[in-house]
């Protein structure tokens, strides 16, 4: 049985409705589990981009790989798993905050690079943006304070240097033609 591993995936697709479904759902009859998803238009507002994250064997992701090609709607895939990229979340946090633990909060948050957006009676709201580890790393600090909530985005990743992952002529020429295919 070959090893499980963290998969970084994002889709290229076309700003439809359905075609989430259509990928969601790819996952789950294979039997894998979206940890985290972030969707959302791109530049060319007729293109989403979907980023998720999975764990799983890399012989059946590479499956899914070909059966999100097969997609009318998807105009390319990129697994980050191999490849130079920065990959960020962003988390809200409400913890309790009562006046003997503010300060200590305060500086938690500033050791992150955190912000506290909201300040209530008795709560703090943080946003931390940053790896999952960081997100992680500051959870668990925060966690004897009392969390009350938590809000994750799901990652967003770009690939480091002059490596895009964007719809060039090819692909814009495939979403035409899939286009003139419905019509």
């Amino acid at each position: 049985m070959s090893k499980k591993h963290r998969h970084t995936i994002s889709i290229l697709v076309q700003n439809e409705f359905g075609v989430l479904a259509r990928v969601s759902g790819l996952f789950s009859g294979r039997g894998f589990n979206i940890e985290s998803l972030s969707v959302a238009e791109t530049i060319d507002p007729t293109v989403s981009r979907i980023t998720l994250t999975t764990t799983g064997d890399d012989a059946v992701l590479e499956q899914i790989n070909k059966q999100l090609n097969k997609v009318v709607s998807v105009i390319k895939v990129v697994d980050f798993r191999d490849a130079e990229a920065v990959d960020r979340e962003l988390a809200l946090i409400k913890v309790k905050a009562n006046p003997e633990a503010r300060g200590e909060i305060m500086n938690i948050a500033d050791i992150f690079r955190a912000k506290i957006v909201d300040v209530g009676p008795t709560a703090y709201i943080i946003e931390v943006t940053g790896g999952e580890e960081k997100v992680y790393a500051m959870v668990e600090l925060l966690r004897p304070f009392g969390i009350l909530e938590i809000a994750r985005t799901g990652k967003a990743a770009l690939f480091r240097g002059s490596r895009l992952l964007t719809v060039g002529p090819a692909e814009a020429d495939r979403e035409k033609r899939a286009k003139e295919h419905l019509s």
